[in-house]
């Protein structure tokens, strides 16, 4: 059937209207100028200015980029080939120096990119792009040696020990937790990252082991999902499941007959399996001995809490509800999280002093507690119901409480309970 000429008319008609239209949404707004004059004296007025002054009053120097001289030039110095950029014949390239210093900057205070441009004198389009590439030079390179899940049995055995050395709780290869930290949604997510707070956000699960420092962080489950299922949406459960981690087989504990796997410590959020002890339940307190085994589950557990509480307390970009791209706050916590490693190694005793951690006073068995990350931006899972235990599970938790209760015990436990 031929068209009419009408036809033919309107068609040509709708074809060079949304031409028309593309060329209307593709073009761009002309720039008033191309650089503001004063984003154009950084070397004048940018921080680095302020930080030279810094080097005469240590303590400042620490506070400003929470790390010490020294520890600093040695992350420069391992970051700079991943940060570095050419001179054009245009503009002088930001140097590494005042990339660090602004990304470091962001992670201490948790402040915009707007705000921070006027202390950096690099504009927020900039800013954009160097602080995610930054975090992600400095996860690239302290991961391997800050950052480590153990690879051999023997390496595990390494954590274990000292668990039962300096937190009396054998076969313990690292106490588990999860935080949701707070989002600003990304355009057209719905409520992909809407979590049961009534908040968006993605959730942060780690390992700690016995001195604070994270042995394995997974980060980038989103809030929706519930919290009894963010631990299987880790790599580390399903190598766990598969047995690809290179556990120890079940051994004897030190000075018992007793024979059981190691296993990690969690709390009401995680399942109670054969390698995850968690607590009894209030209802389920019955007995001394349950109290007792619960006082020295927690009290090994409260490291991940100290860690988390650190964390929080030292990069307060966790503080805010983080306003980027999912794969931008990836990067972003995923390098906080490798720093709280390399400073808890480089400069412990500034970047966590002892009232960061809990104390316990033996002789009257109480606590003081050190940092713990609660504040309005980070939580803890939810308790989940996540069904019956294996039987095995049960079992395992029951050797563990009589052993605490007679050849394991210490001599404060009956005062802490």
């Amino acid at each position: 059937m031929e068209k009419s000429d009408d036809d033919i008319m309107a068609t040509i008609g709708c074809l060079v209207a949304v031409n028309c239209l593309k060329k209307t949404r593709v073009k761009k707004r002309e720039r008033s100028v191309w650089v503001k004059e004063w984003l154009s004296k950084r070397a004048q007025y940018s921080h680095v200015n302020l930080i030279n002054e810094l080097r005469i009053c240590p303590k400042d120097w620490q506070n400003y980029l929470r790390m010490d001289e020294d520890t600093y030039v040695k992350l420069l110095s391992l970051v700079t080939p991943f940060i570095k950029k050419n001179d054009t014949v245009m503009r002088r390239a930001i140097s590494p120096h005042e990339r660090l210093t602004a990304t470091l900057r962001f992670l201490a205070t948790g402040r915009s990119y707007a705000d921070l441009k006027f202390s950096t004198i690099i504009s927020p389009q900039a800013l954009s792009c160097i602080i995610p590439e930054t975090c992600n030079a400095i996860y690239r390179v302290l991961n391997q040696d800050y950052l480590k899940i153990p690879r051999t049995a023997q390496e595990w055995k390494g954590i274990s020990n000292e668990f039962d050395t300096k937190w009396n709780f054998p076969h313990c290869l690292g106490a588990m937790d999860g935080k949701h930290i707070t989002i600003v949604p990304p355009a057209g997510s719905g409520s992909n990252y809407y979590n049961y707070k009534g908040r968006h956000s993605m959730v942060l699960l780690a390992i700690a082991d016995a001195n604070y420092q994270f042995i394995m962080c997974d980060f980038g489950t989103n809030g929706r999902i519930s919290d009894g299922g963010v631990l299987k949406n880790t790599i580390f459960y399903k190598k766990l499941e598969k047995n690809l981690l290179n556990i120890p087989q079940p051994d004897r504990i030190r000075n018992s007959d007793i024979n059981v796997p190691y296993v990690f410590v969690v709390d009401d959020a995680f399942p109670l399996t054969e390698n995850m002890m968690k607590p009894f339940r209030r209802a389920q307190l019955t007995s001394v001995n349950r109290k007792i085994f619960n006082y020295r589950l927690s009290r090994a557990r409260r490291i991940i809490e100290n860690a988390f509480g650190i964390l929080v307390a030292r990069f307060r970009i966790f503080h805010t509800a983080i306003n980027l791209k999912p794969e931008h706050i990836d990067s972003v916590v995923m390098a906080c999280c490798v720093l709280h490693n390399f400073l808890l190694k480089m400069v412990p005793s500034s970047y966590a002093p002892p009232e960061c951690f809990d104390r316990e006073n033996t002789s009257e068995g109480t606590i003081l507690t050190g940092y713990e990350a609660q504040n309005d931006h980070t939580y803890g899972l939810n308790r989940s119901n996540l069904g019956n235990p294996p039987r095995s599970a049960k079992e395992l938790r029951e050797d563990f409480m009589k052993y605490f209760a007679n050849e394991g015990q210490v001599p404060w436990q009956q005062d802490c309970i």
